[in-house]
């Protein structure tokens, strides 16, 4: 990538301490992701991660808050939404990856972590913040007009079609 992220914060492995590392974003750097994310705003975006260094590879692990404002799905409207998500993420050198043959199709378990290659000493923080933020976001969030949007334009659940789902509506009921 020839561009700097919107929200940058490389990181030295070398400076790696039991501190926890907090981040957070500035009025420009949350506009620009807002952008890039296709939301209406990005109000606030904190992260406090803990790294814990093997070697070369850096295992990060904490929370991301974030208040965002994005579209809901069904009227359009403005839907403030708050977004808390605890990460898992961990640093690999990007020689160690290649050399590993990384290319190959692999299954992942659900607590299997997300590699993000590096290369030197330093890897951004805050690009691996903002990639967390944006798989948090629901691309489908309502809001509460949307029942009232689908109803006007035909779209709400008249309940059971068909001979077979009115019987088992019925048989509910009774």
């Amino acid at each position: 990538m020839s561009e700097t992220p919107e929200f940058s914060r490389p990181f030295d492995l070398r400076g790696i301490t039991a501190e926890p590392v907090c981040l957070s974003a500035d009025a420009d750097e949350r506009a620009a992701l807002a952008r890039r994310f296709a939301i209406v705003s990005i109000d606030a975006l904190q992260a406090e991660l803990s790294l814990e260094a093997e070697g070369e590879v850096v295992s990060a692990q904490g929370t991301i808050d974030a208040a965002i404002v994005q579209s809901c799905a069904v009227s359009g409207e403005d839907l403030p939404v708050t977004i808390r998500e605890d990460v898992t993420m961990r640093f690999v050198p990007a020689a160690t990856m290649e050399a590993s043959g990384e290319d190959e199709e692999i299954e992942l378990d659900a607590d299997d972590l997300d590699d993000i290659p590096y290369s030197g000493t330093a890897f951004d923080l805050g690009e691996a913040v903002a990639q967390s933020l944006a798989l948090a976001i629901d691309p489908f969030a309502t809001g509460p007009g949307a029942d009232a949007v689908r109803e006007s334009h035909g779209l709400a659940d008249e309940g059971p079609k068909g001979a077979l789902a009115q019987a088992l509506a019925g048989l509910k009921k009774g």
